[in-house]
């Protein structure tokens, strides 16, 4: 570590806790808007898929606005501080069984990352500034990535535990605990980063705040109000969609005009990123219907069913989520089919039992007297960032291996092949549909897309966040830091849009088909534009 500056392990696990308690709440946040059965919102997948999406779209979406404050006004340490302690009782706030505490927990969450997430990413980039630690900064990103995978991993464990045994409620609270616990890390380290925390001046060709404020954020609001109950029908298919393209066009407009108006020497990498930020939200699309389609899956389409002898330790460990046969209310209904007949007399299947049910063999149904052992559904979340964790040092030191014979590709090649990966990922969930039918599929094809889709991520994300450092403006680097989030939120909220459309696929096999074309499509117009791309970057 003498490679890397001394706060870089205090923001390695500042990180991996407030990452435990994000993730966390969004590994059981969809599932708890469709539970019926243990005191969920009970919503349906379409429904709970666009607030889903819409949500994490703005999650991404404030970091503009955190970053902007920070460079102008507030300093990375302050936002950080403010970021924390807002999701920290947003995550609580969900515990709260109440519609009202609902929304109050999204707006703290939304807000406070926009504050915390540009920021911890903008001071650890400013902490390799100084000569000695430059040529590190790649791999001190990919150290940071993987203490956000660390607590991305672990969370689920504690969610399933908590949720099974106790309730949603404490779930969410525990959350909130461990961003607190990250707060307190990063107060331990404050004094290793005292002097990265500098504001650069503004120069006169950037826009006066006030001024961003009034033609850029003001719009954006009006335009996402007139979006939601203005603007007749849904023009990008639900209100929550229409509001958030509408609200995103004048903060996107913003971040183009910024090429314009910059000195001479800026504007080529501003383009590049520019660029770049508009590839990368067909990963983020793709990537982030893991917390709904993909839940989906797992949790209807996956073979979950634990072996008798494994059911007690799992218990144990909380890991467990119990089906049992609900009697149907009908009179004419008929234990030994599991169904029960319509008007004519036709035997119909069962719709009150719970949906893991729906395409399992008959035979394989709890008895009245027994119910079914399964894996909980949010465990396969945390497959991902297991896969993070053990694959970060294969792929750092993949790209050493090829830097010592001076064949590193550059990093917008690295992020082309990222997007090549992805698609490849997209396959994997093809073939199990086309082999397994509507029967249920083995985990293992679950976690070979996981596997593959996380080194695409590899390849991408984490270099991202560094060629952001690297190449912005110094007195612009938070606010690029918030351009590279507004890529991630369009492509998160465009994961909800894709993973609504779930129930309008009767051969899913077109819906996995419609992500790899998509992420194929980015990676080709990447590769296209590499000669440029590299000019303007320099790497």
């Amino acid at each position: 570590m003498r490679k890397h500056p001394q706060g870089l392990p205090y923001l390695f696990f500042t990180e991996m806790w407030e990452r435990f308690g994000y993730y966390l709440m969004i590994g059981i946040f969809f599932l708890y808007m469709t539970d019926t059965e243990k005191g969920g919102l009970g919503l349906d997948k379409k429904e709970a898929a666009d607030i889903f999406g819409t949500f994490i779209a703005l999650v991404f979406l404030t970091p503009f606005l955190g970053g902007l404050l920070a460079d102008r006004v507030l300093g990375y340490r302050k936002a950080i501080n403010l970021g924390g302690a807002m999701m920290g009782l947003g995550y609580m706030a969900l515990a709260i069984p109440q519609t009202w505490a609902f929304y109050v927990a999204m707006t703290l969450i939304i807000f406070g990352n926009g504050f915390f997430k540009p920021n911890i990413s903008t001071l650890l980039g400013n902490l390799y500034n100084e000569d000695a630690y430059k040529p590190n900064k790649d791999s001190g990103y990919n150290i940071f990535y993987m203490g956000i995978n660390i607590g991305a991993f672990i969370c689920n464990f504690f969610a399933a535990y908590l949720r099974n045994n106790f309730g949603w409620g404490y779930a969410f609270f525990a959350a909130g605990v461990g961003m607190f616990l990250g707060l307190i890390v990063f107060w331990l380290g404050d004094k290793h980063y005292r002097s990265a925390d500098v504001m650069k001046p503004a120069k006169a060709e950037d826009m006066p705040l006030a001024k961003i404020f009034s033609v850029v954020l003001l719009p954006a609001l009006v335009a996402g109000v007139l979006g939601w109950i203005a603007i007749p029908g849904n023009v990008f298919g639900s209100d929550s969609t229409d509001a958030f393209i509408f609200g995103a066009l004048p903060i996107a407009i913003y971040y183009v005009s910024l090429i314009f108006s910059a000195p001479k020497e800026d504007k080529a990498p501003l383009s590049a990123l520019m660029t770049i930020f508009g590839v990368v939200i067909i990963f983020w699309a793709v990537f982030k219907q893991n917390g709904t389609a993909l839940t989906t899956w797992a949790d209807s389409y996956t073979n979950r069913e634990i072996p008798e002898t494994m059911v007690p330790a799992a218990k144990t460990l909380g890991m467990v989520q119990t089906i049992t046969l609900e009697k149907d209310s009908f009179p004419d209904y008929d234990p030994d089919f599991r169904a029960r007949k319509d008007e004519q007399g036709k035997v119909i299947k069962v719709l009150t039992h719970h949906p893991y049910l729906n395409n399992l063999p008959q035979e394989r149904w709890p008895q009245e007297d027994k119910s079914l052992s399964l894996v909980s559904t949010e465990l396969f979340q945390s497959i991902n960032p297991f896969f993070v964790v053990i694959l970060t040092p294969v792929v750092v030191g993949f790209f050493a291996w090829l830097r010592r014979r001076k064949k590193e590709p550059s990093t917008p090649a690295k992020i082309g092949w990222g997007l090549m990966i992805t698609a490849a990922s997209t396959t994997l969930m093809m073939a199990a549909v086309a082999l397994n039918g509507n029967d249920k599929s083995s985990a293992g094809w679950l976690i070979a897309t996981y596997g593959v889709i996380t080194i695409g991520e590899l390849f991408l994300s984490p270099m991202g966040l560094s060629l952001v450092s690297k190449v912005s403006p110094p007195r612009l680097t938070a606010l690029m830091m918030g351009g590279w989030f507004l890529s991630t939120s369009i492509g998160n909220k465009l994961s909800g849009v894709l993973a609504s459309l779930w129930d309008g696929y009767d051969n899913k096999v077109y819906f996995f088909l419609v992500n790899c074309i998509a992420a194929a499509t980015a990676a080709l117009v990447t590769f296209s534009l590499l000669g440029w791309l590299k000019k303007r970057i320099g790497s």
